[in-house]
């Protein structure tokens, strides 16, 4: 089995690799790419991001990797993570970006003047452990307490067009869809490699995965 992590200048990448190869139980060949060919020959995929989402759309393009990320998604087990799932809507109001088309939805920002139950501020971006409440049963959830607190550093979050895409909720003060997943694919607000044993035991379970729900 082979497993590409798409480098496209973007995300933790080698953080990401690393989290993977610490969950291979299977042999699978655990690779950094870009590569399209490679890419799209891979038997599943995970797709890494980080920082403004205009950014990495222009670097996606500029690697021509754009068309091979659509083209995976159709046909593979597929795992985006933080700005690698923004990427996969419609659109994104941060830089008033276009993304790849994949979900219908928005990617919007925290609105301004959040505060808690206690009437404190928060900030925004939103850092830190944040619990994560499951709404759909999920292969990619076996050995995850529902609750589980997973590790997020964004300013925006998705807004599905399509409510039956979110798997899992947080809370920041209001609920937000942080997981969404459809079919093959899944993809997470949070960073999975920065979320210990949670995160990899969500990556031990993709590895697993055969892309069926």
């Amino acid at each position: 089995m082979k497993v590409a992590v798409i480098d496209y200048g973007m995300g933790n990448l080698h953080s990401v690799l690393k989290s993977v190869e610490a969950v291979n139980e299977h042999g699978a060949e655990i690779f950094l790419s870009r590569d399209p060919e490679a890419i799209v020959r891979a038997d599943k995929v995970v797709f890494p991001g980080q920082g403004a989402m205009p950014d990495c759309m222009r670097e996606l393009h500029a690697c021509g990797l754009a068309e091979a990320v659509r083209e995976t998604t159709r046909t593979k087990p597929f795992f985006g993570i933080c700005v690698g799932a923004q990427l996969l809507f419609d659109h994104s109001e941060e830089g008033d970006t276009p993304g790849l088309g994949i979900f219908p939805g928005e990617v919007v920002r925290f609105r301004d003047g959040l505060t808690d139950a206690d009437g404190e501020r928060l900030k925004v971006p939103h850092m830190g452990w944040n619990r994560v409440f499951q709404t759909r049963p999920h292969p990619l959830f076996a050995g995850i307490d529902d609750g589980e607190r997973f590790y997020f550093v964004h300013s925006y979050h998705f807004a599905p067009g399509d409510p039956a895409l979110t798997l899992a909720e947080s809370e920041y003060p209001g609920r937000f869809s942080c997981i969404v997943g459809r079919g093959n694919i899944f993809a997470t607000q949070f960073h999975t490699e920065k979320s210990h044993r949670a995160g990899l035991q969500m990556m031990k379970n993709f590895l697993a995965w055969d892309g069926s729900v």
